[in-house]
């Protein structure tokens, strides 16, 4: 078989893999559920302009997930599946991306090409949000629509085409993410005579080409943003055009972590390429007088610094800069010299943790409410142990035969990790009970509210109407008292919190802890 329809065959069925286990999954709150309710919102409303959560304005995110979720329901109707085809169909399209800016930097070295969608998909972070109801997947997309862009404008001598494929990438991942996206590019635009060696173009001509591209990006969003501003009113436009950029910036009212978050995370989120010591033995001087290499350099180090001085953080903020530590990686695999021990460390990690999971089951397994899965972490940890001896086992072979060899236990590995989890999560994760209880109750004409804030957890789940009343842990009886046919969904750790005076009509765990709906007796 042709090698290149060989790594097509292999990525299509780990791409597959991961889809099916992220179809198997109930959608997570707080953030999968809030973004399909907020696209239900507007569904329901007819109104595609401005995002809805809970009745007002959501000004958090751009609209391009949620007009997709609205495609995806007008070719299929409203489901929960459909919806989660978004990401997946993203991610396989950023490794197609992967492969061709590849080839572009270095056209010389196939094998570069070759390894680098694998190391994209097989890092554990990827392998996770590539599935995910987010906007990671999206923008990473468009980030690398915007690299193949950049490195198409350098070898055309600044040609318009890239700058093109430039202003729809940022366009693009203005529309996923907002305007905090062009830290990923902007940089690798601006300081373009650091990493190119040779071949440069005119530079006035080129600072021209990213200030049209940049205008041109820009365009595309103010497209939405202008009438969205309007129609959302002056509180609306403030946010999309200020406060969610600025304040995120500097004073993040979520996510804060300090500076090292970032380095103290990227052991695991590069697992398992990072801790192979293979990569590394390819490391030489002469790589850092390669134009691609240092286009991939600065990329990553760039965003990795500025992130870290972003007072928000989360894992998956860097998710695109992923390809180019992948486009790192796979550059210096090529040069690694061959090693028969070349998948040991690997096949050891694998090994050890399939242990671990055997040894620690029993632990592990008390510390899930409400299920018992000793059974299934042996099975995973069986699962690990067979992927490291059969890595193990494997005899030496070329680079790229390696690198899909890790990628396969890895991936493998990780989606019988994902099942666990699923298991896991089933019950205290389940929102259709509740969604079900509270859709009847509101075609019942009962008042509905929530005690402390709500995030729409149940809003899709039960294809509500309306949105719950937020109500203060301290005015509950106070609003049940006002409204004596009304119900109020209560999350709470032990049966004393409950409040005293109230009736539990119906109670189930939720994320570490219960949830009840109340009402007066």
């Amino acid at each position: 078989m042709i090698p290149v329809r060989r790594d097509a065959l292999w990525l299509a069925a780990l791409w597959a893999l991961l889809l099916a286990v992220s179809l198997a999954r109930p959608l997570l709150p707080i953030d999968e559920t809030r973004y399909a309710a907020v696209a239900w919102e507007m569904w329901q409303r007819g109104d595609f302009l401005v995002p809805y959560l809970n009745g007002e304005p959501y000004h958090h995110k751009p609209p391009l997930l949620f007009w997709l979720m609205h495609a995806s329901w007008a070719l299929f109707g409203v489901n929960d599946w459909s919806m989660r085809l978004i990401s997946p169909l993203f991610a396989a399209a950023t490794l197609a991306l992967s492969q061709v800016m590849a080839r572009q930097l270095w056209p010389a070295r196939p094998e570069v090409a070759r390894m680098v969608p694998f190391i994209v998909l097989a890092s554990l972070l990827y392998t996770y949000f590539a599935s995910a109801l987010m906007f990671d997947a999206m923008l990473s997309f468009f980030v690398a629509l915007g690299f193949v862009g950049l490195v198409r404008a350098w070898h055309s001598g600044g040609g318009a085409g890239g700058f093109v494929l430039l202003a729809i990438g940022m366009g693009g991942a203005l529309y996923a993410k907002g305007p905090v996206a062009l830290l990923h590019l902007l940089p690798l635009a601006l300081f373009a005579p650091w990493w190119m060696r040779e071949r440069r173009p005119p530079w006035r001509r080129w600072y021209l080409g990213v200030l049209l591209a940049l205008l041109g990006g820009a365009a595309l969003i103010l497209a939405w943003a202008v009438p969205a501003g309007i129609y959302g009113g002056e509180a609306y436009r403030q946010a999309i055009f200020w406060g969610q950029t600025a304040n995120r910036m500097v004073r993040s009212f979520s996510h804060q972590a300090p500076w090292w978050f970032y380095l103290a995370w990227l052991p695991l989120l590069l697992a398992p390429w990072l801790l192979w010591p293979q990569w590394w033995r390819g490391l030489r001087r002469a790589l850092f007088d390669e134009s691609g290499w240092r286009f991939a350099l600065f990329g990553a180090l760039f965003c990795l610094v500025v992130f870290s001085l972003v007072s928000g953080k989360r894992p998956h903020y860097l998710l695109p800069e992923f390809v180019l530590f992948a486009l790192l990686a796979a550059r210096a695999l090529s040069d690694a010299p061959p090693s028969r021990w070349a998948l040991a460390v690997p096949a050891a990690g694998l090994i050890a943790l399939g242990i671990g999971a055997v040894v620690a089951a029993p632990r592990l397994s008390s510390m899930v409410v409400g299920a018992d899965l000793r059974a299934l972490l042996w099975a995973w940890g069986g699962l690990c142990l067979l992927c490291g001896v059969a890595l193990a086992l494997r005899r030496p072979g070329d680079a790229v035969q390696e690198v899909c060899r890790v990628a396969v236990a890895t991936v493998v590995a990780a989606c019988g990790l994902m099942v666990v989890f699923e298991i896991a999560m089933r019950e205290p994760y389940d929102l259709d009970a509740m969604g079900a209880r509270l859709a009847q109750h509101e075609r019942e004409g009962r008042s509905l509210a929530h005690e402390g804030d709500y995030h729409g957890q149940w809003t899709f789940a039960g294809r509500l109407q309306h949105a719950l009343v937020e109500v203060p842990e301290a005015e509950v009886m106070a609003w049940l008292a006002a409204h004596p046919d009304g119900r109020l969904v209560f999350t709470y750790r032990e049966d004393k919190d409950i409040p005293p005076g109230t009736r539990v009509e119906y109670a189930r765990p939720f994320r570490g802890g219960k949830v009840a709906i109340l009402a007066l007796p």
